[in-house]
């Protein structure tokens, strides 16, 4: 009862922050959708990316321009670009821009990758790029990865190329990410003992959600009994000091798992702290979260950035941005205003997944 009070007193606290946060919409996280296509094609995939040209791609000189733009109106010491796709090494130029985004105009960047193409050429482009965090998404044990991906062979040259990544010694924070589906849930215990094995600084474990291409394989979706087994996993964990365990940022836990499973309590900070710039300069928040025709706040090609943060994004900082009636009854609707954003369904205005309600009816 006692750690139940606190936590709550903890919660409030942290809804007070949400206003400050709400008010001042700081950027701090800028995702770059560099490209849309992808040599995967991964069952899970929110942007339903795949082997494909996509029109209307930013050339090398736009996405600089952009850059540049941004790095004149902001500081841009700040800010860190989250590079991501489809696959952003599918894309000749990328080094070149970002060696020129940290080298030229002050930034700080990611990536997030399948890994694949991380060969030998690669990883020294990346480093004279100055690349700081990588995450690289393992889905699974060998057979289970390569099926879940689309790439036969790929878990082994993956596992591979993190090995020569290491060895390359210049990342500062090297992640891997394992989306939780039904195929790979009962691979906890061994996958653990592989990235233990890696020398990583963190395993982010995810789990699959109802979104872009999952929504034609949701006979993999996870119940409420597995995504709890999940997190009791995670917690298991925490006092073995081998291999730091986050789960992934999508929705509220309730008191047993916030902050039990993750360094912060759940906030969707999308529009609020985080836009991106899509793979056609189009203006958004968070890359996961579906291409509704009014979430888009501007085109970087015709709009200027800081312009834009600053006078648009309105919707994503209202404080009941996600509302419905369901939410509006739950004793935790002040903590979780109605959960990740990503997973919200517009159109009948609910949450698609509150992993929540899902796994208090266990």
């Amino acid at each position: 009862m006692l750690k139940k009070i606190y936590k709550l007193g903890e919660l409030t606290l942290m809804e007070n922050y949400k206003k400050i946060e709400r008010e001042k919409h700081t950027l701090i996280d800028l995702f770059w959708e560099c490209t849309l296509s992808c040599n995967a094609k991964c069952k899970h995939c929110g942007s339903s990316a795949e082997k494909r040209k996509y029109e209307g791609e930013l050339t090398t000189e736009e996405i600089k321009n952009a850059f540049k733009q941004i790095a004149n109106d902001m500081d841009a010491h700040k800010i860190l670009i989250n590079v991501t796709g489809g696959e952003p090494l599918v894309r000749q130029d990328l080094c070149e821009v970002m060696e020129y985004a940290t080298n030229e105009l002050g930034f700080h960047w990611g990536m997030t990758t399948n890994g694949i193409l991380l060969n030998d050429e690669n990883i020294q482009k990346l480093k004279k790029a100055n690349m700081e965090t990588i995450s690289i998404s393992i889905d699974g044990l060998e057979e289970t990865h390569d099926i879940f991906r689309g790439v036969p062979g790929s878990y082994k040259l993956i596992m591979n190329n993190i090995k020569k990544l290491k060895q390359a010694d210049f990342v500062k924070y090297l992640q891997v990410t394992t989306v939780f589906h039904k195929e790979n849930i009962h691979q906890l215990q061994e996958l653990y003992e592989v990235m233990v094995s890696l020398g990583l600084n963190s395993w982010r474990l995810l789990v699959m959600d109802p979104i872009g291409r999952a929504n034609e394989n949701s006979d993999l979706l996870l119940n409420g009994k597995e995504i709890k087994q999940l997190l009791d996993f995670i917690k298991s964990k925490k006092k073995d000091k081998r291999l730091e365990l986050a789960y992934g940022c999508a929705g509220f836990l309730g008191l047993d798992y916030e902050k039990e499973v993750r360094k912060h309590y759940f906030y969707c900070r999308t529009g609020i702290n985080i836009a991106s710039i899509l793979y056609n300069g189009d203006l958004f928040v968070c890359p996961n979260v579906p291409r509704v025709k009014r979430f888009i706040q501007g085109n970087i090609k015709t709009d200027n950035f800081k312009d834009v943060w600053d006078n648009k994004y309105q919707e994503f900082r209202k404080k009941d941005r996600t509302k419905c009636e369901e939410c509006s009854k739950c004793e935790y609707w002040e903590y979780c205003l109605g959960g990740a954003f990503h997973t919200w369904n517009f159109t009948e205005n609910k949450q698609n997944q509150c992993v929540y309600h899902m796994m208090d009816k266990v």
